[in-house]
């Protein structure tokens, strides 16, 4: 498993044990989140141009979250 941060690794303890809500559409959603993080003038621009990588990247995969 890669090593997430403590932050993440409890909420997949949370949402894996049912004690967090599940979002269907991760994908979009995790696209959404980058979107706003690289959206958002008081975080550094290197953390605001990552999350604009990978949001992209996400952008352009084969993902499909309308099933």
């Amino acid at each position: 498993m890669y090593p997430y941060s403590d932050k993440t690794k409890q909420l997949i303890n949370l949402i894996g044990s049912g004690d967090a809500a599940y979002v269907p559409k991760a994908i979009t959603c995790a696209i959404k989140t980058l979107d706003q993080i690289a959206n958002d003038p008081s975080l550094p621009e290197a953390t605001r141009e990552s999350a604009a990588f990978a949001a992209a990247n996400l952008v352009l995969s084969d993902y499909n979250d309308n099933d």
